[in-house]
């Protein structure tokens, strides 16, 4: 029975510390989710800001009065 209960202990205590490295990397690409994110709506505020240059001269009188 003691052979039994050490062997689940070393078990558990490999279980921990794998569930820390584990958590400590989720956390890391949490991080790295974030900050990804953050970009990604700073480069959409940013494009949403920048009118469209491919218009040219008469179509761009035509996309315009097609909004109106």
């Amino acid at each position: 029975m003691e052979k039994l209960n050490s062997k689940l202990y070393l078990e558990n205590c490999y279980i921990i510390q794998e569930n820390e490295r584990l958590r400590k990397k989720a956390q890391i690409l949490n991080q790295e989710n974030q900050a990804l994110l953050i970009e990604l709506k700073q480069r959409l505020t940013a494009a949403a800001k920048i009118p469209d240059l491919n218009l040219s001269g008469a179509s761009a009188v035509v996309a315009q009065k097609k909004a109106v």
